[in-house]
């Protein structure tokens, strides 16, 4: 998948959280990528190529922000 993600955008994983949520905000962008889970705010830091593997679609970017 082309890196058309970047700071702040909304992006869907492939698996879902346990609090029934698949929507992330990133958060920090580098070797290791941050994510933050939009309903509960669980912070989780992957490396960016079990990120790539792992991301369903890039949704855009945040609303507001």
């Amino acid at each position: 998948m082309k890196n058309n993600y970047k700071l702040g955008s909304l992006v869907m994983m492939k698996k879902g959280h346990p609090c029934g949520n698949n929507e992330w905000k990133i958060i920090r962008l580098g070797v290791d990528i941050k994510i933050k889970c939009t309903k509960c705010g669980r912070e989780v830091m992957l490396d960016r190529l079990e990120f790539e593997k792992k991301l369903k679609k890039v949704l855009g970017e945040e609303n507001g922000k």
